[in-house]
């Protein structure tokens, strides 16, 4: 059977062929290790092997997890990427060093008026709604400069790039379109704000062809701690 450490080094050979395949450096493609509703042993098991960047979607297991292991791991890397309601930012802003689901102006603004002093600013991502799809969240892809602009005049939060959701689908000309407009926004948006360097993007099923489309993360989650409860 195999084991979390074994799964790790399988996720980032992907990655790295993936990106010599597309003549990328495989430094430029961070492997962001998704431990949703996994224990606390999971995630140091993984850390062990050399995994430093989690992902929590659920903000109460999340905030109960860097609790628990922020001490001892504190070279960590917490990054939010789950839906996030505004009476549930206090607690991303005070625990997480990353949001990647940043869709709406008020939500920024808690994020940042709730920020501890002590704390560096908390990097965040916009999501766009690639897809169009009305049960996802995410701005549309015109919002995204407005959204940008706002979140560069808070000084709490350091705007860092975009993230999305495509699709589920195994249409590869569909894939291959979301992908590929996301990286044209966010080249756009890398013109215009000089903190932005990330493109959250790709998953299990579909990193390859994110990685081929410029993504700098991708988030592998079953194919690392196996599957979910």
């Amino acid at each position: 059977m195999t084991t979390i450490a074994d799964r790790l080094s399988i996720a980032q050979s992907r990655i790295n062929q993936a990106a010599q395949k597309c003549a990328r450096n495989p430094n430029e493609v961070k492997l962001l290790a998704v431990s949703k509703t996994k224990p606390a042993n999971d995630i140091i098991e993984a850390y062990l092997a050399g995994q430093r960047l989690f992902g929590e979607n659920y903000v109460q297991e999340g905030e109960q997890k860097i609790l628990q292991l922020g001490e001892e791991f504190n070279d960590i890397e917490w990054h939010f990427i789950g839906p996030l309601q505004s009476n549930k930012t206090k607690v991303v802003a005070e625990h997480f060093d990353w949001m990647h689901t940043l869709s709406r102006e008020k939500v920024a603004k808690r994020l940042n008026d709730q920020r501890p002093p002590h704390l560096p600013p908390l990097q965040v991502c916009i999501q766009v709604n690639i897809s169009n799809e009305q049960s996802k969240s995410g701005v549309d892809e015109q919002e995204v400069f407005k959204l940008a602009q706002q979140i560069s005049q808070m000084p709490k939060l350091k705007l860092r790039g975009l993230m999305a959701i495509p699709t589920a689908t195994d249409d590869i000309n569909l894939q291959q379109d979301e992908f590929s407009r996301l990286n044209t926004l966010y080249q756009t948006l890398k013109q215009q704000f000089d903190t932005v360097d990330t493109l959250s993007m790709g998953m299990s099923g579909d990193l390859d062809i994110a990685i081929t489309n410029g993504s700098t993360m991708v988030r592998v989650g079953s194919a690392i701690f196996g599957s979910r409860t």
